[in-house]
C-alpha cells in the first residue's frame, strides 16, 4: 500500500499497524493545527481498505496486536464501511487485540448507540478525541466548530456503548485572557466524561497553522512556561475523574507529568510547584510536535 502525505497517529499507537482509511481531516478548520492543511479530505472505499489490509498481511511476518485507523477522523466513515473493515481485520489479522481511531464529537454523535455498540462488538475498542478545551469561548476562537456540551454528550455516548476514549487538551490555547476559563472549563468537561485516558499538550504554533499569523502580529500571545504551569495547577485543582490515566509528557510540554486521577493529583501539583521554584522547564528549542 502507499501512504499519502504525512501520517499522524497518537503516541500510544507507536507500535500499531497504521491503516490509512481516510486521507486528511474532514473538517480541517482548527486554527492552531497545521497537520492536514493543503490536503483534500476523502474517504477510501471499503474494498480498497480491505485490499490494503491483505497487502499488509503479506508483508507482516509478525503478530499484529494493534491496528490504528488513520487519518484525522476515520470514524466519519459510513457505519457499513467500518463494519466491513472491522470484519476484514478479524479475518486477516485474527491475532489483533485492539482497533482504534481518531473520532471527532460530530462523528461520534453521527452514529446511533446501536451502531457504536455493533462496532465495539467487532473490535473497535478505543477512540481518540481532541477536545482541546472545555471553554466555548476558546473553542470558538480556534474555530473548532463544536461545543463543550457536544464534547460531553459524545464522550458519554462512547462510554455507554463500551468504547474507551482518550481525550486531549492543549495548554495555553486560550492565551492570557482566557487562561483561567480554559483551565477550569476543561477540567469540568473531563470530570463530566471521566474518560479512560486523558493527555495534555502545550500549544506550539507552526508557520503553516492559521494561528501563526496572529502570533507573529502580536494579536495572540503565547503563554510563558510559568503561566502554563499556573494554568495546569488550576486545571488539576478542578479535576474529578477517578481512575483516568493522565499523561502530560508530550514533546511540546515544558514539564512532564504522569499519573492517575484523582489519586496522583497532589503529587503532580507538588511537582509543578517544585518546577516553578527551580525554573526547571524544558528549553524552548527542545520542544516539538
Amino acid at each position: 500500500m502507499e501512504y499519502e502525505g504525512v501520517v499522524y497517529r497518537p503516541p500510544s499507537e507507536a507500535n500499531s499497524l497504521i491503516l490509512q482509511a481516510t486521507i486528511g481531516c474532514a473538517r480541517n478548520t482548527c486554527r492552531f493545527c497545521n497537520m492536514y492543511k493543503g490536503r483534500r479530505f476523502r474517504a477510501k472505499a471499503a474494498g480498497q481498505i480491505i485490499s490494503e489490509l491483505q497487502q499488509m498481511r503479506a508483508l507482516c511476518r509478525f503478530p499484529v496486536r494493534r491496528i490504528f485507523l488513520a487519518d484525522g477522523d476515520a470514524l466519519i466513515l459510513k457505519t457499513d464501511t467500518l463494519r466491513s473493515v472491522l470484519l476484514a481485520i478479524r479475518r486477516i489479522f485474527p491475532e489483533s487485540e485492539r482497533v482504534s481511531t481518531y473520532g471527532a464529537p460530530q462523528d461520534i454523535l453521527g452514529k446511533t448507540p446501536d451502531e457504536l455498540k455493533m462496532l465495539r462488538s467487532l473490535g473497535l475498542t478505543l477512540v481518540y478525541t481532541g477536545i482541546e478545551s472545555g471553554s466555548d469561548a476558546v473553542l470558538k476562537a480556534i474555530d473548532k466548530r463544536v461545543t463543550a456540551a457536544e464534547m460531553i454528550e459524545s464522550g458519554l455516548r462512547l462510554k455507554e456503548c463500551g468504547i474507551q476514549q482518550s481525550v486531549t487538551f492543549i495548554s495555553g490555547l486560550g492565551g492570557a485572557p482566557l487562561m483561567k476559563e480554559h483551565a477550569i472549563e476543561s477540567a469540568r468537561v473531563l470530570s463530566a466524561i471521566k474518560p479512560a485516558y486523558a493527555s495534555c499538550l502545550t500549544l506550539l504554533v507552526e508557520p503553516e497553522a492559521p494561528l501563526y499569523g496572529d502570533v507573529a502580529a502580536g494579536r495572540f500571545q503565547l503563554l510563558p512556561p510559568e503561566k502554563i504551569v499556573d494554568e495546569m495547577e488550576l486545571f488539576l485543582s478542578h479535576v474529578d475523574s477517578e481512575g483516568t490515566v493522565f499523561r502530560s509528557n508530550h514533546a511540546s510540554n515544558y514539564i512532564a507529568l504522569a499519573g492517575n486521577f484523582n489519586r496522583d493529583i497532589p503529587r503532580m501539583l507538588a511537582q509543578l510547584e517544585t518546577a516553578k521554584k527551580r525554573c526547571a522547564f524544558k528549553p524552548e528549542d527542545w520542544r516539538a510536535l
